[in-house]
């Protein structure tokens, strides 16, 4: 379907810039961002020739509206926004009535790319753009998106919960292509909750390498029961939460597996939808792992203000064992920064709130955070402060109080211990405690906790002839990597 040619009378009017698709490039280069998306069509089969050329088209306002493969794309790697969300003009702005009329033909997906519409360029009426991290801008106001719908009724619904993802996910038979779209509801709302915890379930005891990419497809199922609408304000409500919850359990597997890029979309994507929705639980959540992300990524200083944003929007939800968790995440920060005064004083306010204890107010995702948890990221901070003797102690001391259950946790503690062991001079302990990392390894898949053990590994290679290290650096060097 070719672009419906201009009319004389339509005045001219020079290409407005797409600022929206240029703030989600960020940092990166027109042609790395051109790799992101091209990767991203190769995992919902789409394949697209996007090059630094294209971006910088669409960037300057050329390209007004990609056509149904780009589409896809974008709609893939940011769940829940339309075109316009991305800084596109409508596709009724650029082709009329008669556009529109097509358009609510329904859609039949060709295999072959040169069937695909082209992009319209050239400029139209002017349009707003909207920034998708806006609380004021509503996303569930626009019209029920086709691409969206699809996958709704091909991977979600009210059967979320029979779902699989492997066993995790929003997924239904294929006959489901063929049903009418409903409004979503109270069901679909459970459906969406249980699909939440089984992908942390299944985290907590295998890791995130194996599920992340399984996982895109129930989050862009739930963004879809949300586009379906429902009848009632308090289904909506849990909509919304779920959704939101499930963008970070999605970013933290993008996370924990190295994605970070990945996880950082996904976590203002959840951060968004706190925010439209007046969730302080939610946008806690959002800005905690945000604060661990920037962590890892080496953004100590982003790490600390996220920290510190989770910390005043967390307080009207009233759980002590989260403002804990909120101080520890500050105290990574300042850790980072090389802060000891502030990484001590943040710790002794996530010790003391700790000591509090649980309460009805705790959210359900916390069900991690206990004393193995809390006495693991301290170790982490002195661990980064250089005080490895005192990392090493509350290392051991996380592995040994953690409930068999988190396999995953267990893992990484460990691999700290081994690692503080290593630096703190003590060889032949750390070959003992990677020895069981690498065991644990047989059932969890982590980049996180491979990549730990890696550098303890180069840690110990002036050591071999010490008790142990050479048969842990063979069995280390032979041991499989993830993918």
């Amino acid at each position: 379907m070719a672009s419906s040619p201009m009319t004389s009378s339509q005045p001219h009017r020079p290409p407005r810039p797409n600022l929206v698709f240029r703030r989600l490039r960020g940092q990166r280069s027109p042609a790395e961002f051109a790799a992101v998306i091209r990767r991203a069509g190769l995992e919902i089969g789409e394949q697209v020739s996007c090059d630094a050329r294209y971006i910088g088209r669409v960037e300057a306002g050329e390209i007004r509206c990609p056509n149904y493969a780009y589409e896809r794309v974008f709609l893939h790697m940011y769940p829940g926004r339309t075109l316009t969300d991305l800084g596109f003009a409508p596709r009724s702005s650029v082709r009329g009535r008669r556009a529109r009329d097509t358009e609510d033909a329904p859609l039949t997906r060709t295999a072959n790319p040169a069937n695909a519409t082209s992009e319209i360029s050239g400029a139209c009426e002017p349009y707003e753009t909207q920034n998708p991290y806006d609380p004021y801008h509503p996303h569930d106001t626009y019209e029920e998106s086709d691409v969206l719908r699809r996958a709704f009724m091909t991977g979600g619904g009210a059967t979320v919960a029979a779902a699989s993802l492997g066993p995790v996910g929003l997924a239904r038979d294929a006959s489901a292509a063929q049903r009418p779209v409903h409004r979503a509801g109270a069901s679909d709302a459970g459906a969406l909750e249980e699909a939440v915890r089984r992908i942390r379930l299944l985290d907590d005891r295998h890791g995130a390498d194996g599920l992340y990419r399984r996982a895109a497809a129930p989050l862009r199922a739930a963004y879809a029961l949300l586009d379906a609408g429902t009848t009632r304000q308090t289904t909506a409500d849990r909509l919304y939460s779920g959704a939101g919850e499930l963008a970070i359990s999605v970013g933290w597997l993008a996370h924990d597996s190295g994605r970070f890029d990945d996880a950082r979309s996904h976590y203002a994507e959840a951060l968004a939808t706190a925010r439209m929705t007046g969730d302080p639980g939610l946008e806690a959540h959002a800005f905690c792992n945000t604060a661990f992300l920037a962590r890892d990524a080496g953004r100590p200083r982003e790490a600390v203000r996220a920290a510190q944003a989770a910390q005043r929007v967390a307080r009207p939800v009233g759980s002590a064992r989260l403002m804990s968790l909120l101080a520890l995440r500050e105290a990574g920060g300042w850790a980072g920064l090389a802060d000891r005064v502030g990484c001590e004083q943040a710790l002794a306010r996530a010790q003391a709130f700790f000591e509090r204890g649980p309460s009805d107010a705790d959210p359900e995702w916390m069900s991690f955070y206990g004393e193995a948890e809390l006495e693991g990221l301290e170790a982490q901070c002195w661990s980064t402060l250089g005080d490895w003797p005192r990392a090493a102690r509350h290392a051991r001391r996380a592995a040994e109080l953690q409930d068999p259950h988190f396999t995953r946790n267990i893992a990484l503690y460990t691999a700290e211990l081994a690692d503080d062991l290593a630096r703190g001079g003590r060889p032949d302990e750390a070959a003992v405690a990677g020895m069981r990392v690498l065991d644990l390894l047989e059932e969890v898949q982590s980049s996180r906790v491979q990549t730990m053990l890696a550098a303890t590994a180069r840690v110990l290679l002036p050591h071999r002839r010490a008790s142990g290290v050479s048969a842990f650096l063979e069995r280390h060097a032979s041991a499989p990597r993830t993918a």
